[in-house]
């Protein structure tokens, strides 16, 4: 009963977000659409807009496989450097709390669902320790969403798992950001083939390679090769 106690307020919250249609504005279409009203709305209520903008990122990327689009627009919204700000903060508390919720209600349910995949991250964590969960978050392997909930079943501590979250996350969410940034510059076709967002585009496909490429510097340094 405690667990469903639990469980009902964020079953009610998403199929509120759902039933009020508020997904669909969740597109880069929509926003590009709305960028100019956003504009003005922010300028006046930034504080709320801010939370706002947190809070659903927050929600719905914590089951969604959607912290990708919601950096992008986190860049193409607020710029750069908030936007970056703003979406590492969101992303790493949006993914404590499905850790959370993995470990004190979902046990059994993240157990039978994701049980293959919590032997081989408990072999990485018995060999690596805390390096096992940032080489996850640098190397997308495993979509974030499930490294979530099935670190929730691990012994790593609460405070562990959040700073290595956002170390981890930090150098791609700037490149989604940045990505967001030129997204937000384009007004026609031809805005597609600008250098800066062909160079974003270029960086989201080189990312994994030189994560792992780096990943693989750091291993060896630190003694952590096989």
């Amino acid at each position: 009963m405690k667990r469903l106690a639990l469980l009902l307020p964020i079953a009610a919250l998403i199929l509120a977000f759902f039933a009020l249609g508020l997904h669909q504005h969740l597109t880069l279409a929509a926003f590009q659409e709305s960028h100019h009203a956003f504009d003005a709305w922010y300028g006046q209520h930034p504080l709320l807009v801010t939370g706002g903008y947190a809070a659903v990122f927050i929600l719905v990327t914590l089951f969604l496989p959607i912290t990708a689009l919601m950096t992008v627009v986190g860049g193409a919204l607020f710029g750069f450097w908030k936007g970056a700000l703003i979406a590492s903060f969101a992303a790493a508390l949006g993914a404590t709390l499905a850790f959370w919720l993995s470990r004190f209600v979902l046990h059994d349910s993240v157990q039978r669902h994701f049980g293959e995949r919590l032997a081989a991250v408990n072999a990485g964590m018995a060999k690596d320790g805390a390096f096992y969960l940032l080489s996850l978050r640098l190397i997308p392997v495993i979509p974030f969403f499930i490294i979530n909930l099935v670190m929730g079943l691990t012994p790593i501590p609460t405070r562990t798992f959040y700073w290595v979250t956002q170390l981890g996350m930090l150098a791609g969410i700037l490149i989604y950001v940045n990505a967001g940034t030129q997204l937000a510059e384009v007004e026609s076709l031809s805005d597609i083939f600008s250098p800066g967002l062909i160079g974003s585009l270029v960086l989201l496909g080189l990312f994994p390679l030189l994560a792992r490429y780096g990943l693989g510097l750091i291993r060896r340094r630190l003694g952590h090769g096989d």
